[in-house]
């Protein structure tokens, strides 16, 4: 089920629902770029495990009005917007890649409402004292984010036509694709019913353009508006040492300095692997702290 939610500054959001209509709420924020369209796994989990799934599409993304000079920390307006609208009166929620730094900005700025929050695979801070933001980082994401640093003009003419071949290629091609940011592990899951999900994802987000996929690398690249310190909610956190989209160092250097944080990172995963076999365990741990 998708319906628009106006908000106070005369934009709109979509979201998105799935799992059980009168479970906990769950709310999840996607990746960088994708859309907040429920995976038809999570959804069968969520009404296993007694969960209301909420997905947006953030500001640029799909039907979303897009916000440009959107700070990662504005996104807790817009789910405070969404919460009012559902009428929520807790709910939890995770996010993960590029959806990671809008969990955590979250967690350190919404109302009591949210009662505790996942982290996966997030990306840290750009310029983060003691890291070294891109080593470790597949060839396209090297080129992405210094096309960032040199300007809307030159990211532009990265995304668009990227996000092109991405929507044109069959989904089992997708890999070809983003070759650059897979190892053993993520090869592996991106096939079959996730790769046409993934694919779907990046059709929906950016049938409209790419302004929500540059508004998010710039949110990335410039100060989020938030302190990791101001959290004071439950955080687990969750990164594979095989990751080439946000390399391991990222979730190391957070989980050093998020607040009595549970950091679980596993040599066994990758990025995307978080997303295809590990959501039982974040809808457990959320589920515990309802």
């Amino acid at each position: 089920m998708t319906q628009t939610i106006p908000t106070k500054d005369k934009r709109t959001l979509d979201v998105h629902e799935a799992g059980d209509p009168a479970g906990f709420p769950v709310l999840f924020h996607h990746g960088t770029p994708a859309a907040g369209l429920p995976y038809e796994p999570h959804a069968e989990l969520a009404r296993e495990q007694g969960i209301r799934l909420i997905g947006y599409d953030r500001p640029g993304y799909g039907a979303s009005t897009r916000a440009k000079n959107r700070r990662v920390e504005d996104c807790v307006a817009d789910v405070t917007e969404i919460a009012d609208a559902l009428r929520l009166e807790r709910f939890a929620m995770w996010g993960i890649s590029g959806g990671g730094p809008h969990a955590l900005a979250c967690a350190a700025l919404c109302d009591d409402r949210l009662k505790a929050v996942a982290s996966l695979a997030a990306v840290a801070p750009f310029g983060a004292d003691g890291l070294d933001w891109l080593e470790g980082m597949g060839e396209d994401n090297h080129v992405e984010f210094g096309k960032a640093l040199d300007g809307e003009e030159a990211l532009r003419g990265f995304c668009e036509p990227l996000a092109k071949e991405m929507i044109a290629a069959d989904p089992e091609a997708l890999a070809q694709v983003i070759a650059s940011l897979l190892g053993p592990a993520d090869q592996a899951v991106l096939t079959g019913a996730f790769a046409e999900y993934l694919h779907e994802c990046d059709a929906h987000g950016l049938a409209s353009g790419v302004d929500g996929w540059i508004d998010d690398d710039f949110a990335f690249i410039e100060p989020w508006g938030f302190e990791l310190g101001e959290i004071s909610r439950p955080v687990l956190l969750l990164h594979g040492e095989d990751d080439r989209f946000v390399p391991v160092s990222h979730g190391h250097w957070l989980a050093a300095r998020v607040p009595d944080v549970d950091a679980r990172i596993d040599p066994a995963d990758g990025h995307l692997t978080l997303f295809e076999r590990r959501m039982r365990e974040v809808n457990a741990w959320l589920l515990s702290h309802s």
